[in-house]
């Protein structure tokens, strides 16, 4: 399936640094909405900071899809217990790793909505710390 989103639009995601981040924010977003466009501070976004910015290259429709930043435990068997505990009928969409001093894991994964307990329950037997990005604006924008 290609990563395609619109021809009629662009989606830029973008950073960079400044010295007086209310100011100059609040200052970009206003020259971008005079000349017609959209901007949004993501600022304070962590999944955005951490994953989306090495996944961004287009737009994907998978259906039942939800999105989690799960911290996976530095010790040997965390990805095979989280591995091990998913339903054969979910599938892993998106799979994104960054280890910054714990395995941050930004996950995909197509869940049946029949399924919604049992997969709340792999979450809560789990015992790592997750994080629903599945409302996310920016996975919403970029990614989704």
């Amino acid at each position: 399936m290609p990563r395609y989103s619109d021809s009629d639009k662009a989606w830029i995601y973008m950073s960079f640094a400044v010295l007086n981040r209310e100011k100059e924010i609040l200052q970009i977003l206003e020259k971008l909405e005079a000349d017609g466009m959209h901007g949004q501070d993501i600022s304070n976004n962590e999944m955005a900071k951490s994953h989306a910015r090495y996944l961004v290259g287009g737009r994907s429709n998978v259906e039942n899809e939800r999105l989690y930043r799960f911290e996976f435990p530095e010790r040997p068997g965390a990805l095979q217990k989280f591995l091990l505990g998913l339903q054969s009928n979910w599938n892993i969409s998106l799979f994104h790793y960054r280890n910054h001093g714990a395995g941050r894991v930004l996950v995909g994964i197509q869940v049946p909505p029949q399924d919604s307990e049992a997969f709340e329950n792999f979450k809560n037997n789990l015992g790592y710390h997750v994080v629903d990005e599945t409302e996310n604006p920016v996975y919403n924008q970029f990614l989704k």
